[in-house]
């Protein structure tokens, strides 16, 4: 089977949205890389970030493949967004099969270094995201047959190490996750995460990595490699794809075998 055939991953014609699906610049992010992978594989992608600019780059890259792709623009923390980012799929489309749930921002320190508003705001973008995008894409999957979700998690929660309202967060998304997975799964939607380790993407670097702590995080896997975006994106394509059709309610970790060994406190 050549998986880069359009047919063997049955996505072909199905619609999908990928939230958080922008990166700075030419990077590859976790929500570009599975765009990309999408329409690679015959999906109609509808690429969703705050920043419409970083978006509509990503709808670019697809074009050249050729694929198919639009750009919207959304703040996930507004249920408002959250339903115009569905009816924008439905409008151009006419359908919506498949969710990725890619949205997330990071964050340090115990419970004694937290402030009320960040612990709030964490939560906001790393959870009700995630809420209020199914909430909004299921009863239109529903109204195709069904479908399926990714929600985006990270090694962090299943291995806290000093980011605690983050790894909190990355919890309630596994818990989110079982919970969909067994309430929509009468309705023939399958629900899935997938909890990254330490990959090298824009969210990472673009505020600055040095050397070593680019290097201390590609010596956290145990086959001593640097995980990239895309990683991510091709366990994301896997999840939604027909080649998954019996697997709901899985945490799929890519982490390079980081969860393997002692927790790291933190990368700097």
């Amino acid at each position: 089977m050549n998986l880069d055939t359009r047919d063997d991953w049955g996505l072909v014609g199905k619609v999908a949205i990928v939230t958080g699906g922008g990166a700075a610049g030419d990077g590859i992010g976790n929500g570009r890389a599975s765009a990309i992978l999408l329409a690679k594989a015959g999906a109609r992608v509808v690429v969703v970030d705050r920043d419409l600019a970083l978006a509509e780059h990503t709808v670019k890259t697809i074009a050249g493949l050729p694929g198919e792709a639009i750009a919207v623009q959304a703040d996930l923390t507004r249920a408002r967004d959250c339903a115009a980012m569905v009816e924008a799929a439905l409008d151009r489309f006419g359908r919506l099969d498949l969710l990725d749930n890619n949205v997330g921002i990071p964050s340090r320190g115990t419970v004694l270094d937290e402030t009320e508003e960040n612990w709030r705001h964490v939560m906001q973008v790393n959870v009700d995201t995630m809420f209020l995008a199914a909430k909004h894409a299921i009863p239109a999957m529903k109204r195709a047959g069904g479908g399926a979700i990714v929600n985006v998690s990270s090694i962090s929660a299943l291995r806290p190490r000093g980011l605690t309202v983050y790894s909190v967060s990355k919890g309630a998304v596994i818990a989110l996750t079982r919970a969909m997975a067994v309430d929509h799964g009468p309705d023939g939607i399958r629900v899935n995460c997938v909890a990254p380790g330490p990959v090298y993407t824009p969210m990472v670097y673009q505020k600055g990595m040095s050397a070593a702590a680019r290097d201390q995080r590609r010596k956290a896997s145990v086959l001593g490699i640097e995980g990239t975006g895309w990683d991510i994106g091709h366990a994301v394509r896997f999840l939604l794809s027909d080649l998954a059709r019996y697997v709901t309610g899985h945490v799929l970790v890519v982490d390079g075998g980081a969860t393997l060994r002692g927790p790291e406190r933190d990368y700097r």
